[in-house]
């Protein structure tokens, strides 16, 4: 047989039947949904008299619409939130599907609860109505989101329709410096072939450095390729991963988890495997990063300057520059480390995991958030916070000033419910930094955790961490 990669493995696995077009008839292992998007499914699943294929396939769990504030209910910020809660609660009992509720210690951000519980296992292929289910890659799974009509269709026959992806290797040589992050990582490669460089693509992330990362570090790298326009992102699985998901809720066990691990062992591309595309680049090049403008490929070294020449890609027209930089008031040049900001976010299905809690609690750990800086941290999942209080985490973020969350997605996104106000300037460890992303007229930085907190106790933008005095 011919030398494939671990996607054509995965693909060739689940694939009933060749379509024309270029597309084929695949199968879906796992279905993720969440209240935002996954009620509207399950309403018009039932409203056309179908049900769920396999109701063992299906996952919900509430995170987009949920108040984060202790002592939440039903009630959200969020116009007819509630509505999207009680609906998708409702449709979920009623085709006996699997349901992380509120109150629910498994409850949490899809991205996060998956993983975490082991519902995504290497090889499987799952779909989720969210466009960063591409970090479920990370496990060496064919994860990719789609939208609510395809998430029906899904839930009704456990298929879908897919037009073949190409595929694109990215190798990363050399290691990354102690204090360069995974997300730096994601901003750095963003910054350098533009957010559209992965369109149409099944980004596979090798090298020496991808395999020193844990598995967070992975789930944080494959949620941006959402960010490259990619159709998903995926990583070979490996020891690391195994150890991983040895033990969790959904993983297999006694010789079912040793055949597994055996099969789990052939999903790597082969040597001599054939992409469409194929990138290189070194980890040592990398530094802390931060974005300057409205697209996560607006972004540069925080030791650099407003737009940096060189970093930034070359679908960056003038034209968008000019409207980024009036956007986020900012001027051509001006030097990113100092930037005053109002806020700082720490959260997401980006960075708000155990690893990333960690790593912005020992940069704030006996300091306090600057006079004046609005601090929130919201836990990816209940068993993240369960895990973080634990610890003591909980503790340090307090101490330091940062107001202490309930898990979901909160001001990842604005829908209408909380926000920082407008042109409130926020550095945040989420995916995106549209205009108005964070609210309307809310200017948004995006950086890594430690970065986030480094920068909440400066009161500016800063990357001086652990190593040197802020």
């Amino acid at each position: 047989m011919a030398a494939r990669t671990i996607f054509e493995k995965i693909w060739d696995a689940h694939l009933i039947r060749d379509l024309e077009g270029g597309t084929g008839l695949v199968l879906v292992d796992r279905i993720m949904l969440h209240e935002r998007t996954g009620g509207i499914a399950l309403k018009s699943l039932a409203e056309s008299g179908r049900g769920v294929a396999d109701p063992a396939r299906v996952f919900v769990t509430m995170d987009h619409i949920v108040d984060t504030l202790p002592g939440r209910t039903d009630d959200t910020l969020m116009p007819s939130g509630k509505q999207f809660i009680t609906e998708t609660r409702e449709a979920a009992k009623a085709a006996e599907l699997t349901l992380f509720d509120l109150g629910d210690p498994r409850q949490g951000i899809v991205h996060v609860v998956s993983p975490e519980n082991a519902i995504v296992l290497p090889g499987l292929t799952l779909v989720c109505p969210d466009s960063h289910t591409s970090s479920q890659g990370a496990l060496g799974a064919l994860a990719w989101g789609i939208g609510s009509s395809e998430a029906e269709h899904a839930l009704a026959t456990s298929t879908l329709r897919v037009r073949r992806p190409r595929t694109m290797r990215l190798w990363v040589d050399g290691v990354l410096a102690p204090d360069v992050s995974a997300k730096d990582l994601a901003l750095h490669i963003v910054a350098l072939i533009g957010s559209a460089g992965g369109q149409g693509f099944v980004v596979e992330f090798d090298g020496p450095a991808i395999r020193d990362l844990d598995v967070e570090a992975r789930l944080t790298l494959c949620n941006m390729a959402a960010e490259l326009s990619a159709f998903t992102a995926i990583i070979s699985p490996d020891d690391i991963v195994f150890d991983y998901l040895r033990g969790r809720p959904y993983a297999p066990r006694g010789t079912a988890w040793d055949d597994a691990v055996a099969c789990w062992r052939t999903l790597a591309s082969d040597p001599g495997a054939r992409f469409d595309a194929e990138l290189a680049m070194d980890a040592g090049e990398v530094a802390p990063m931060v974005t300057w403008g409205t697209s996560p490929q607006q972004s540069a070294p925080i030791a650099g300057h407003v737009p940096a020449p060189g970093v930034v890609a070359d679908t960056d027209t003038p034209e968008a520059k000019r409207r980024a930089l009036s956007y986020m008031a900012l001027e051509e040049g001006a030097s990113l480390s100092g930037i005053p900001i109002d806020a700082a976010f720490i959260g997401s299905c980006t960075n708000g995991r155990l690893s990333d809690l960690r790593a912005a609690a020992a940069v704030l750990d006996g300091r306090h958030v600057a006079p004046g800086v609005r601090a929130i941290c919201v836990p990816g999942s209940s068993r993240v916070k369960s895990a973080a209080e634990a610890e003591g985490l909980d503790a340090v973020f307090r101490a330091a000033g940062f107001e202490w969350r309930e898990a979901g997605c909160s001001m990842c996104f604005f829908a209408g419910g909380e926000s920082f106000g407008p042109k409130a300037r926020v550095i945040s460890s989420t995916n995106r930094n549209f205009e108005s992303r964070q609210g309307p007229e809310t200017r948004t930085h995006l950086a890594s955790p430690a970065v986030v907190a480094a920068s909440a106790v400066a009161g500016f933008i800063t990357a001086h961490l652990l190593s040197e005095p802020l």
